[in-house]
């Protein structure tokens, strides 16, 4: 079976459309399922839901965890979100003392006056427009991020390039492509296959040839412009370089049908 690639499946969790069959095979394939569902856990997580005003606020410890993962300098060390009067210092735009009027002298109004007067253009609270709230939002979305990829990256295999060669049309056909061998750390190789577009007036099915096109093996069936098909253990690939997509009519004939519809040399 060809799963999903980890690309696909980071855009499914970001809510895109990637067609019915990509929704046809998440509900049939157990494993692409399960790594949808942490991917979209991760995306659910990091979008703040209609009462994110009401969630209770972060203690201190949570600053102090994301200050030392990213090591920034002790300037902003503090907690952007602690309380400031917490420290003992004044509240921000105290009330001067009341000073008595004389005359016609009109008394300036203070500072928490002219605050209150101004409209607040930023359509928020006023803590939202603290720096420190800003760059502690910033930090966490990185995290987050780093996360998100970091679990995608995590569920691709390590592999190493074994051969590549480039897809040249055969005959009549004008489709090109390209293919690479990759082997992953226990050991199994596969044949990466890609063809820009399908000639195919049946069905496109993928070879390994021996040079003198006398022995060949079927390595499956390509539904789409791409695919990884597992090489057979113990396949000398010296003896059977060529990569060929071949058009196999509908028959029931699993003979090469003699039409190639592109064909490359492995080269390491």
């Amino acid at each position: 079976m060809q799963h999903l690639d980890p690309e696909s499946l980071s855009l499914l969790a970001l809510g895109e459309e990637l067609g019915n069959d990509a929704a046809e095979h998440l509900r049939s394939c157990a494993s692409c399922a399960a790594e949808y569902a942490s991917l979209r856990r991760a995306v659910v997580a990091a979008k703040p839901g209609p009462d994110v005003a009401a969630l209770e606020s972060p203690g201190p410890q949570v600053w102090a965890g994301i200050h030392s993962a990213l090591g920034l300098s002790p300037a902003v060390a503090a907690d952007p979100l602690g309380s400031p009067t917490a420290s003992g210092s004044p509240p921000p735009f105290a009330p001067s003392p009341e000073q008595p009027s004389s005359g016609s002298v009109t008394p300036l109004p203070s500072r928490e006056a002219g605050a209150r007067g101004k409209p607040d253009r930023s359509g928020g609270s006023g803590w939202l427009r603290r720096p420190g709230v800003w760059l502690a939002a910033a930090a966490a979305t990185a995290l987050l991020a780093a996360g998100v990829f970091w679990s995608v990256q995590q569920n691709q295999p390590v592999v190493t390039p074994l051969s590549q060669t480039e897809l040249a049309p055969v005959d009549q056909h004008s489709a090109t492509g390209s293919a690479q061998v990759v082997e992953a750390k226990d050991g199994q190789r596969t044949l990466e296959v890609r063809v820009d577009k399908n000639e195919a007036r049946g069905y496109q099915e993928v070879w390994l040839i021996a040079p003198d096109l006398t022995r060949l093996v079927s390595l499956g069936v390509m539904t789409s412009e791409s695919g990884s098909f597992p090489v057979p253990a113990g396949l000398d690939l010296a003896e059977y370089p060529i990569v060929d997509v071949s058009d196999e009519p509908v028959d029931g004939n699993p003979a090469h049908s003699s039409v190639s519809i592109v064909r490359g040399t492995l080269a390491s």
